[in-house]
């Protein structure tokens, strides 16, 4: 289901995605409006699937997973299931998603050494379902995952049902 983001919801998750630790009282103080609306607003963004979670984010590279890595995999024609099952299979894989154009698949690796990368190269190359797979090493990280901006370039609607709702300013 997808979810039509107004003004408050766009402040909740920024306040969120900010002070991750932040309670509901908390961020109904930063957002100046009552912790029963956002909670009510919480609800609704993890039941809709906007919010899909509090757990920690996690650095590979800060962990000793420092070398990554991005594979486009080619698979056998009607070998997603099997391809799915064997990525799981490997720990170094961080997520891999069903592309369009030359590949089918694109993979993100990581792994504490180049050799430990090569490894698992191997291994997904043993892979009966994988009929090709091109790698690229990544350098450096440029733009870290992010997707407040992404919902801040739509229009949001405004708030709704908190009409004393009013973007209170960080550190106000």
């Amino acid at each position: 289901m997808t979810q039509q983001l107004d003004a408050l919801d766009l402040a909740v998750l920024t306040a969120l995605t900010e002070q991750p630790r932040a309670g509901v009282l908390e961020l109904s103080r930063r957002l100046g409006v009552a912790r029963a609306t956002v909670q009510a607003r919480l609800r609704r963004l993890e039941e809709t699937g906007v919010v899909t979670g509090y757990g920690p984010d996690v650095d590979p590279a800060a962990a000793g997973f420092g070398v990554q890595a991005f594979v486009t995999l080619e698979i056998a024609q009607g070998a997603l299931d099997e391809v799915a099952a064997d990525l799981r299979a490997i720990p170094g894989v961080l997520e891999a998603h069903v592309t369009t154009g030359a590949g089918d698949v694109l993979v993100r690796l990581a792994a504490q050494s180049h050799g430990a990368l090569q490894e698992t190269l191997v291994r997904l190359g043993r892979s009966p379902s994988v009929v090709r797979s091109t790698s690229v090493v990544a350098l450096s990280e440029l733009v870290p995952r992010r997707v407040l901006p992404l919902l801040a370039s739509g229009t949001p609607r405004p708030a709704g049902r908190a009409p004393g709702y009013r973007a209170v300013p960080a550190g106000d």
